[in-house]
């Protein structure tokens, strides 16, 4: 169902335009903001309502909006009317639906009525908070909520600020590993000297996300200084500390510095959870900075049976995790603690004289503009603080675990057919399965028993297949990985609407799809 917005007549749009023109030195005018805000959140309200009838994967082709827009930019204002139906009818098909109640690919972008409305009030109070002077509010209530969530999460005292750490909002996980990779970095070479950068060697297993690599890149480690450790099928792909062990020996050996070690709890692929614990222990051996990538598990872990997660967690000096992705609050938001604030701010400060002001002179605020590489930020604590206010702990706790009894529910029906498997154990609510090799093997063409193809290679090109044709479909969206040279499907349930009856009907899909090209 379409919202119901009535296109102007030529005459009406006129009139509007001089209307607006007329007015156009006042662009945040109370009433038409007034007016205009309740057609947004209406247009909004209705989108979710209607949600379940979009294909989740967007089916447009590419350059297809080109097709329907002008060639240039209006010379006279229009009305939000008829942009708001240019909305519906060319923008919404183009969008792949991250809030469908059947969507299950990626990582879930969680959102919520707290999260967004969190999000008017920063966009709508649009504060540059870099520091503290420039927006005292902005500042302290991060300071606050990010007390309030690692209280949560229990994270050690010396990660809090009310301890001897402190917490930060960014926008994502690849600027804490930057930010934080720097402060290794930075700390480093004070010892050694800053002549030696190209003996410095960054850490993380063959499963670390690519955000460490390339933020290794951008702050100058040589590229083949940049070591991700093989992992096992056999150990569910996480990293082993005798083989983080061995590889730091050899480059030792080999006059290279241990600088940084990523660990990740709950991995792109698989959601594999790397031994936080025993990682570290090798680490701090060597003097490295540990950095804890907890971007989509770490939310999980505010619930009690989940915590053992990030058990050793004492001995890192960093640790991340992304509340937009499972913690309904709307993008962009990444949460980040670190044991010595000093470390980012020696690194990443800046003292330019249109910034000085006696509130940074007294050494008694934080700026936050010295925690991040950009100078502007956004007001995100409004998001997490909305949403801590308005569901409290025990809501939210209930909310992740009816994803992880879904997906529980999602392994069942998958282990009740023979012609699948489980590719790895299930960690949280991310499953990651696949049609068995010998479901396949008679529908090769000839070509396994002709040499000219391995079963797994036929397997991995059929499951690619069953993939293409189930998001072909528009009834569901999942997404792929290719661990150990295998290609498997992942079902990430965390969409905010999503019920028990969508992951039963997702089930339905896949076998559905996977009958047609098996020709049951």
């Amino acid at each position: 169902m379409k919202p119901k917005l009535k296109r102007l007549t030529t005459l009406q749009w006129s009139l509007y335009s001089i209307f607006v023109s007329i007015f156009i030195m006042n662009p945040l005018d109370p009433k038409e903001f007034r007016r205009q805000g309740h057609m947004v959140i209406d247009f909004l309200a209705d989108y979710y309502e209607n949600i379940s009838n979009y294909p989740v994967l967007s089916q447009v082709e590419p350059g297809y909006l080109r097709n329907f827009l002008p060639s240039f930019a209006p010379h006279n204002p229009e009305p939000i009317e008829t942009i708001l139906q240019d909305m519906q009818q060319h923008i919404i098909p183009g969008i792949t639906h991250w809030q469908s109640p059947n969507y299950f690919a990626y990582f879930p972008s969680s959102g919520s009525t707290a999260g967004f409305l969190g999000e008017m009030l920063s966009t709508g109070l649009n504060v540059v908070g870099f520091n503290w002077v420039s927006s005292p509010a902005a500042t302290e209530l991060e300071s606050v909520v990010m007390d309030w969530l690692g209280q949560v999460l229990k994270l050690p005292e010396d990660f809090l600020f009310s301890g001897s750490g402190g917490g930060v909002l960014l926008g994502t996980t690849c600027e804490a590993i930057l930010v934080t990779l720097v402060a290794a970095r930075d700390k480093l070479l004070s010892q050694i000297g800053r002549e030696n950068i190209g003996k410095l060697v960054v850490y993380g297993s063959d499963q670390t996300h690519c955000a460490v690599q390339k933020a290794a890149q951008i702050i100058g480690i040589h590229p083949k200084n940049f070591r991700a450790i093989r992992t096992m099928k056999s150990t569910s792909f996480t990293l082993l500390p005798k083989s983080l062990l061995s590889i730091i020996q050899t480059d030792v050996e080999n006059g290279l510095v241990p600088c940084y070690l990523c660990v990740t709890v709950g991995t792109t692929s698989t959601t594999a959870i790397d031994p936080l614990g025993p990682l570290c222990k090798v680490a701090k051996e060597y003097g490295m900075w540990v950095h804890v990538d907890a971007a989509y598990a770490g939310s999980a872990c505010i619930c009690p049976e989940f915590r053992h997660l990030i058990d050793g967690v004492e001995d890192a000096d960093s640790f991340s995790l992304n509340a937009h992705k499972w913690f309904l609050t709307n993008l962009d938001c990444c949460c980040l603690w670190v044991k010595d604030p000093a470390s980012l701010i020696k690194s990443l400060s800046t003292h330019s004289m249109y910034l000085e002001n006696s509130a940074s002179n007294s050494k008694q605020v934080v700026d936050y503009k010295d925690w991040q590489i950009t100078l502007s930020r956004r007001f995100r604590a409004l998001k997490v603080w909305l949403v801590l206010r308005s569901y409290g702990v025990a809501n939210l706790r209930n909310f992740l675990r009816n994803h992880v009894e879904m997906a529980k529910t999602f392994e069942g029906l998958v282990k009740q057919d023979k012609r699948f498997e489980i590719f790895v154990p299930r960690n949280l609510a991310v499953v990651c399965f696949r049609l068995l090799p010998s479901a396949v093997a008679r529908i090769g063409n000839g070509k396994v028993q002709n040499g000219g193809l391995k079963t797994e290679d036929v397997a991995n090109e059929i499951n690619r297949k069953l993939l293409d044709s189930i998001n072909g479909s528009g009834t569901v969206y999942m997404t792929h990985a290719v661990v150990g040279g295998v290609f498997v499907i992942r079902c990430a349930i965390g969409a905010t609407l999503t019920e028990k009856t969508h992951v039963i009907m997702a089930w339905k899909v896949v076998q559905e799809h996977a009958d047609a090209i098996l020709n049951y």
